[in-house]
């Protein structure tokens, strides 16, 4: 019985990543607050590391959605188009200098003092009323209707502003689509290039986090993790994959 809750609980998890990680309203803060309600684990560390696995069932979905046009070798693509698809990517990475410089180092710290629920009730409420009030006002027509269109200065920018999403509550899809449409970009490319870009953030910070359990591991520091726990990651991967799927259709066809 016990097993079975504790599948049931990875369940709900996944779903809940699935929805929230690609809809602007905050995965991290919907996950936290599912913990504080559902979910008291007795190992932080492997729920921290549960919680890193699960997103890369959600980054494959993404990948699985667009991998006609996220991959440059297609051989269905002619030259000009492989070069944009390169140009895409380097837009994608000049994007990511500002949380590979500034995210990093202060990641876990900002975790520490920020991850709790009176946080991402105060940020969930804030951005709520952001996005209520940038939809509200008419803004000027889009100048960037292509990710083809879009700067290196102004994908530096996007990046920039997603670091906003280090506070729990905050909503990383959320906060780069509201700056990528303040920056002049239409709702297909706002919400595209945040798909893309969260790529390498969500697969290098998981890498990071499985590396790092790893070697606690290996040093004694933590746990080893047991049957139950390989079927409640295994079973959270699933699910956050599907369930991406559906969010991402759903967001794509909305915008």
């Amino acid at each position: 019985m016990a097993e079975f809750i504790e599948i049931l609980k990875a369940v709900l998890y996944g779903i809940i990543e699935g929805i929230t990680e690609w809809l602007p309203i905050s995965s991290t803060g919907h996950l936290i607050l599912f913990e504080e309600l559902f979910w008291k684990s007795s190992d932080p560390d492997f729920m921290e590391m549960f919680r890193v696995v699960i997103q890369l069932g959600a980054i494959l979905a993404v990948i699985v959605m667009f991998f006609r046009k996220l991959n440059p070798f297609s051989p269905k693509k002619d030259s000009i188009a492989k070069r944009s698809t390169w140009e895409m990517w380097f837009k994608v990475i000049i994007a990511c200098l500002p949380a590979a410089v500034i995210g990093l180092p202060f990641d876990d710290l900002l975790d520490k003092w920020f991850y709790n629920f009176p946080t991402v009730a105060v940020t969930l409420i804030l951005y709520g009323i952001a996005f209520i009030v940038i939809e509200s006002v008419k803004r000027p027509e889009p100048k960037i209707c292509d990710i083809s269109d879009m700067s290196y200065k102004t994908a530096l920018l996007i990046g920039a502003i997603q670091l906003l999403a280090l506070i729990p509550g905050t909503s990383r899809s959320g906060v780069t689509i509201l700056g990528a449409l303040l920056l002049g970009c239409s709702r297909v490319v706002a919400a595209e290039f945040s798909f893309f870009l969260a790529i390498p953030i969500m697969f290098g910070a998981s890498l990071l986090k499985c590396a790092s359990y790893a070697k606690d591991m290996l040093e004694g520091e933590a746990a080893a993790i047991n049957s139950i726990e390989i079927t409640v990651l295994a079973v959270g991967l699933v699910v956050a994959f599907v369930v991406s799927l559906l969010a991402i259709r759903f967001l794509t066809e909305y915008v």
